[in-house]
């Protein structure tokens, strides 16, 4: 008997299909301070986020896809009618939407605040969630 078994499963290659958006720019209101969540600021985004279904890679039919132009929306949407202290609580409730309203399996969030510091030109948080089962 070997010293290890190998679970072949493992080896098997998975399909990853990746809706991504990049560079979408959002207005919000963030910030520790009561100054920084008082006006609107733009910050950066970066998506990537696993197809929910092989199917329209198939079928060619736009209603078995994700609508990149709602996903849009919504996160704009998101962005500008909530006032957020932390980016981190911000990216981890961007990455819990996109998992619930869109039925993605699993969605990387980069987000980031552009020109904070003299110097930076962005600085922020990149996070990956799965939904859970």
């Amino acid at each position: 008997m070997p010293p290890f078994e190998v679970d072949f499963r493992l080896l098997v290659k998975r399909t990853l299909d990746i809706i991504f958006i990049n560079d979408l720019r959002v207005q919000t209101r963030i910030g520790v301070y009561a100054w920084e969540r008082a006006m609107s600021q733009t910050i950066r985004m970066d998506l990537e986020i696993g197809v929910p279904s092989a199917k329209p890679f198939h079928s060619g039919d736009y209603s078995d896809a994700l609508d990149y132009a709602a996903i849009v929306s919504r996160l704009k949407a998101f962005a500008h009618n909530n006032t957020h202290l932390l980016l981190e609580r911000f990216t981890e409730a961007t990455a819990q939407l996109v998992l619930a309203e869109f039925n993605a399996p699993w969605v990387k969030v980069r987000v980031a605040k552009l020109a904070p510091l003299p110097g930076v030109k962005e600085l922020g948080i990149a996070i990956e969630r799965e939904r859970k089962s």
